[in-house]
């Protein structure tokens, strides 16, 4: 297939994929899932929605998204189901849909609760250099998976409430995140960091976590250009973020399996049995890519690998029937602790799932993006 036609074959993928999720949430009940509580997967969710509200200016899409935030938003300003002093990042990320919503209404209700979220993690339990746990109860761990959650809210925080210091602490998290989990030798990022050396997933030597699992590189990835894109220009800071986004990129495009664009579970191990190719972190590393060069971030080298992974993703992970779109081959869910020690056979032994809102979010912004790139 041809660039052009590629181009073409992309235009209506945000329709067809955000008409998909207000018919299936119709049909399971727009007061049950995503509603159940505050949490980083239908924030994520509700995120591309209002997204794709704004780029494809159809009022339906934001209104949903609107609408199950002010599920949680009370008059006040309180979230219900949230609680700072769980000190979980993941409880950061639904709160990026507040700077929309306050943008668009003024309502007072949305900075009172993006300030308590930022309360949060300006009092975040710390390892020695500065760097967020990634919850109370995971002390002296840093989870690229955190970076993803936290770092874009904490930019656009500074950014919208003139709180520079806390754009230089956006740019420490990243910076220092990337040294203490990098693989020289790869250039990819191991899935996390144990400071303290203690849990059991981590190298007695390093701390670090002894697999490169493709949905966390993709949590780092989203959020090296989602927070690029609120830093100033003049930022000291910002230049070797950036820097730092394409040496990893080069790594990614490195292990992207040849045939099909994709990449795998477990990304440098693509040849060793029961590994395969993942939706969630494919899709992840597409959209990044396509941000980065939309905002100049990446050298144009990347523009066909990125094109080769969105094909993929069409061809290989995506259906189409009476009930719109689906997607396949997505890992429902991997973390580290006790009983999940990072190993290559533990990520390739969670559940693969279609139609999960892990993949189905990333796929929607994923869409938005190349959309906004070719056009």
């Amino acid at each position: 297939m041809t660039e052009a036609n590629q181009l073409v074959a992309v235009k209506s993928w945000p329709q067809r994929i955000a008409d998909t999720i207000l018919d299936q949430c119709r049909e399971d009940g727009y007061h049950d899932y995503p509603l159940e509580r505050w949490a980083y997967v239908p924030g994520m969710l509700l995120m591309a929605m209002g997204r794709a509200g704004k780029q494809l200016n159809d009022e339906r899409y934001y209104s949903f998204m609107h609408r199950h935030m002010d599920h949680f938003i009370a008059e006040d300003g309180s979230i219900s189901t949230y609680t700072l002093e769980e000190y979980n990042l993941d409880q950061i990320n639904q709160g990026k849909n507040l700077f929309m919503q306050y943008e668009r209404t003024g309502d007072e209700r949305y900075a009172k609760a993006a300030h308590t979220l930022a309360a949060q993690l300006i009092s975040q339990p710390r390892t020695t250099a500065g760097g967020f746990w990634h919850k109370k109860v995971y002390p002296f761990q840093m989870w690229l998976d955190g970076l993803y959650m936290a770092s874009p809210f904490l930019a656009e925080y500074a950014r919208t409430f003139d709180r520079p210091e806390l754009m230089d602490e956006t740019a420490h998290q990243l910076i220092l995140v990337e040294s203490k989990t990098r693989d020289k030798r790869t250039g990819l990022l191991y899935h996390a960091w144990d400071e303290a050396i203690e849990q059991d997933w981590a190298d007695s030597v390093t701390g670090q976590a002894s697999n490169f699992w493709s949905r966390a590189m993709g949590w780092y990835a989203m959020a090296m250009v989602d927070c690029l894109e609120h830093f100033p220009v003049a930022h000291p800071k910002r230049g070797t973020i950036i820097g730092l986004f394409e040496r990893m990129c080069h790594a990614l495009v490195r292990v992207q399996d040849p045939a099909s664009g994709l990449w795998y579970q477990v990304l440098d191990q693509g040849a060793r049995k029961g590994n395969y190719l993942e939706a969630s972190g494919s899709i992840m590393f597409v959209y990044a890519m396509a941000k980065g060069l939309r905002l100049g971030y990446l050298s144009g080298v990347f523009r066909a690998p990125m094109l080769k992974g969105w094909e993929g993703i069409v061809r290989e992970l995506v259906t189409e029937d009476e009930r719109g779109v689906h997607l396949h081959r997505i890992c429902q869910g991997a973390g580290l602790s006790h009983d999940r020690n990072g190993t290559f056979d533990y990520y390739i032994s969670e559940p693969v799932v279609s139609d999960h809102y892990m993949g189905i979010g990333p796929l929607l912004l994923a869409a938005l993006e190349i959309e906004r790139l070719t056009n």
